[in-house]
């Protein structure tokens, strides 16, 4: 093997020779290809239809950003540390790669600089296009397809296409939008972002005529370009476009095409290195271990993968927050680690890797050493244009621009006008800073553009409510409940609502239905337990309170109102205890000390009950029946005496 410096050039890895087999149209043969690389959408669709049915979005989503999107980063790491030739040729890349990425994106994820997670994400739509990309011409090549402009044209298709997809999707561009601006990204105006997606459309478009031109071209004269990579082309871009702009959720139609990606990965990656350790009597140790023929390795395989997986889907259960945030920035680390690595170590041009691929002729034996600069100079470039310049620029804009959520979202909002989601996170925050009326007017714009939105229904619906416009806010629940009947919050809503317009046997059945659909939910038992005391029903109140201070010992208002209900039914204990974690919780709330002091006057101990008045009067002098009690307590001698009404 011939030996080149830490910063030469890229050589390639010598591969053993092999028998050169009859080159077809197919990398294993026509079903596997068609389930694995070319047709798998139409296989993944079906059972993300049954998935929905069973979990949500959000579970979905985090299961295969974990175990999928994580987890396939661990054979690229196999080889590159496993295959000792690899290793050799790209030891640098591979030794400093690791420690540089680590340590930037753990002190990025420590600081909470959002600039790495913009760049990960334009990174990881390029990587997504570059697989399109790269299996184009592993099927050309089957054909002896090697013409220039044809490879040309295939790499500006799969670009102009993925990033047209992203530009032009209101889901997809409100979330990059939002890591942008959090980044402290300078404002797009919005005419300037709409130039950009119909010049960025016609370019598409047009290059999408060039290709087809050159295809039929090609096919005329006897060049014949695969009609596989046709096939892949239509489904690959036509369901990278699915998942950006037609399946309603954001996190669905991530974890659709993650799925796809991964699959094409998994089974190439495996056919591939199984391949070199059949035909490189050098790759030895683990990677010859693991890439035998047989199934219960290929389960290994797969249980490697997953066990991987694990930690970006376990790290969210940490309970130390600073180790949960490194953690974080490794995870991050690893994927831009997976993205940078597979831009070089699977090169399809190179001879080494068409012989893995059982692809007979073309290719190249070597990469030239010679050139006008040293090949670690440009590498260097390449990481300083494409990494440190815009990251460095995204972090002195976020350290150096203060901007509010508000400030944020309005941007998003001026920029895609035709976004629901952008107009409902606009709403949301609107509402959260008290300018009501504006935030109604966002989440009626949010209905117009979306009137499926359960959210903006109940959000409109709460504002509504404090107008008095009662039955305007009846009918939006009445949308949102229709749309998503198992959410509990919304019945827990919908039941305040109800009592308000003094239908109290249809709120204490939402009341119910809410804590039956989420027995785990705090807030689902703190409402019901309000209602029942409301209306009398201390006993079975305070057991719906002491459910919801089990969910969540950390919820005050459950605390508080435990406390005040045990103190009402004489266990002065259960109620001390209970309000002086909710004064330990929130130690400016006046309440807590108030009910403390009441216990106190009880239990004869005049003092402390007077201090407690007086603390309550402290964290909030407006409090009448805080200073009438403080009044009490003062001329008292110690005997009966009636406090102050509840």
């Amino acid at each position: 093997m011939q030996h080149v410096t830490a910063f030469s050039s890229p050589q390639t890895v010598p591969a053993a020779p092999a028998a050169v087999r009859k080159s077809g149209l197919w990398i294993l043969d026509s079903w596997r290809d068609l389930v694995l690389y070319v047709c798998t959408p139409l296989v993944i669709l079906p059972i993300f239809l049954l998935a929905q049915a069973r979990w949500s979005a959000q579970d979905i989503y985090l299961f295969v950003a974990a175990f999928g999107a994580m987890g396939h980063h661990l054979p690229g790491m196999i080889r590159a540390y496993g295959d000792r030739a690899l290793f050799q040729r790209f030891k640098w890349r591979f030794i400093l790669a690791p420690i540089f990425l680590v340590v930037v994106c753990a002190a990025f994820s420590i600081w909470d600089l959002k600039g790495i997670v913009l760049v990960a994400f334009v990174w990881g739509v390029w990587h997504g296009m570059m697989q399109t990309y790269g299996f184009c011409r592993i099927y050309d090549a089957k054909v002896g397809s090697f013409a220039e402009l044809t490879r040309r044209l295939d790499f500006a298709l799969c670009g102009i296409w993925f990033a047209t997809a992203v530009l032009l999707s209101p889901q997809r561009m409100t979330d990059t939008l939002e890591t942008y601006y959090s980044a402290g990204g300078p404002f797009i105006p919005p005419a300037l972002l709409r130039m950009a997606q119909q010049s960025l459309l016609a370019v598409a478009l047009a290059v999408a005529g060039l290709f087809l031109a050159n295809y039929v071209w090609s096919w005329t004269r006897g060049n014949r370009p695969s009609p596989v990579k046709l096939v892949l082309l239509v489904t690959s871009i036509s369901f990278w476009w699915y998942c950006n702009n037609i399946v309603a959720s954001v996190l669905v139609g991530i974890a659709l095409f993650e799925v796809f990606h991964d699959v094409q990965y998994l089974s190439l990656v495996w056919i591939y290195n199984r391949k070199r350790v059949e035909t490189d009597s050098a790759i030895g140790g683990f990677m010859r271990f693991v890439f035998r023929r047989s199934g219960s390795l290929m389960g290994l395989y797969v249980g490697l993968i997953f066990a991987y997986g694990a930690l970006g889907y376990f790290k969210s259960s940490i309970g130390t927050e600073s180790v949960k945030t490194i953690l974080a920035g490794v995870v991050t680390a690893s994927a831009l680690l997976h993205f940078y690595y597979d831009g070089f170590i699977w090169k399809v041009r190179e001879k080494s890797t068409r012989q893995s691929l059982g692809i007979s002729g073309g290719g190249t034996a070597d990469v030239s050493t010679k050139g006008f600069l040293p090949g670690w100079t440009l590498h260097g470039a390449k990481w300083v244009g494409v990494f440190v310049i815009p990251l460095g620029a995204l972090w002195l804009g976020q350290t150096h621009t203060a901007r509010t959520e508000l400030d944020r979202v309005a941007m998003i909002a001026a920029d895609l006008p035709t976004s629901a989601r952008a107009h409902l996170n606009h709403a949301t925050a609107l509402q959260d800073t008290g300018r009501v009326d504006e935030a109604a007017e966002s989440f009626s714009k949010a209905l117009r553009l979306n009137p499926d939105s359960a959210k903006a229904h109940v959000s409109l619906a709460t504002i509504l409510i404090g107008k008095g416009e009662l039955n305007d806010a009846h009918a939006h629940y009445e949308q949102a409940l229709r749309m998503d009947p198992n959410n509990a919050e919304y019945h827990s809503g919908y039941a305040y609502l109800l009592e308000q317009l003094g239908q109290d046997d249809q709120a204490a059945a939402q009341c119910e239905a809410a804590v039956r659909l989420a027995p785990k939910s705090a807030l689902a038992h703190y409402s019901y337990g309000a209602f029942l005391e409301k209306h009398g029903k201390l006993d079975e109140a305070t057991a719906q309170y002491r459910e919801a201070v089990r969910a969540d010992p950390s919820l005050v208002d459950a605390q508080i109102d435990l406390g005040s209900a045990l103190l009402e039914k004489g266990d002065f204990a259960g109620a001390k205890e209970h309000l002086q974690t909710a004064s330990k919780l929130d130690p400016k709330l006046a309440q807590p000390h108030n009910y403390l002091g009441k216990i106190f006057m009880r239990e004869g101990d005049i003092s402390g009950a007077i201090a407690q008045f007086e603390e309550a009067l402290r964290l909030h002098p407006d409090f009448p029946e805080a200073e009438e009690n403080l009044r009490m307590a003062k001329t008292s001698d110690g005997g009966s005496l009636t406090l102050s009404p509840r």
